[in-house]
């Protein structure tokens, strides 16, 4: 195949993240919101390989006029911050003014995150809250027990994303990758049987799910040092 080919298509599966995004959002206008996250898990999983094969058919040298990352940024904003977002107003987590307002902050703060040149450290860690949005409602749907901390933990994570603190990439960070993958793995399987049962996750489901939230801040506290 020849490397053109190949680096177009490169481009393509990242953008095939979209397509996942608008099926996403179909799914979750007619409130079938386990459908959404598979949706949504769909292309956080394309969004976890695309890098991988644009560094191996050197995407950037054969297509220089075609910016991947400027189609990985528009994709993640969809599906990252946009669809979750709409997700927490129609299922009601999110309502009323407050809701609204809440709603607002995660999409402009998520814009300040997307267009920050510097979101990202030497060693690979996000620099800041990275707009996780997909996975904050997925929390948010899996443990209804949180809704009383909602607006707690919105603003919380928003207000983050100011912050200059280094958080672990589950994939490109060298430190601890091997732990950090397992856990990953995990969660994903967790995630998936969640979403198969249909939400609220179970008590088993539910505890390993803060566990590996619990892991995640304590590796990004611990390894993660201000920049």
């Amino acid at each position: 195949m020849q490397p053109k080919i190949k680096a177009a298509s490169v481009h393509l599966l990242t953008a095939l993240g979209a397509i996942c995004g608008l099926l996403a959002l179909l799914a979750a206008i007619s409130r079938q919101f386990e459908l959404a996250f598979l949706w949504l898990g769909l292309a956080f999983f394309i969004d976890g390989i695309d890098g991988f094969f644009a560094r191996r058919f050197e995407v950037k040298t054969v297509l220089p006029h075609v910016s991947g990352e400027t189609i990985d940024l528009c994709v993640d904003y969809v599906t990252y911050v946009f669809v979750p977002t709409l997700m927490l107003l129609l299922s009601g987590i999110l309502s009323g003014v407050w809701g609204m307002l809440l709603a607002a902050i995660i999409l402009v703060t998520s814009l300040y995150h997307f267009s920050d040149d510097n979101s990202k450290s030497a060693d690979n860690c996000f620099v800041g809250f990275p707009a996780i949005w997909n996975i904050v409602a997925f929390y948010l749907f899996a443990l209804p027990q949180m809704a009383s901390v909602t607006s707690a933990v919105i603003l919380i994570c928003a207000g983050l994303t100011f912050v200059r603190w280094k958080w672990v990439h589950p994939m490109r960070v060298v430190r601890l990758r091997a732990v950090t993958l397992a856990i990953t793995v995990l969660w994903s399987v967790v995630a998936a049987w969640v979403i198969w049962q249909g939400f609220p996750a179970g008590s088993i489901a539910a505890i390993i799910l803060l566990s590996v939230a619990v892991y995640g801040v304590v590796v990004s506290l611990r390894f993660g040092r201000a920049v």
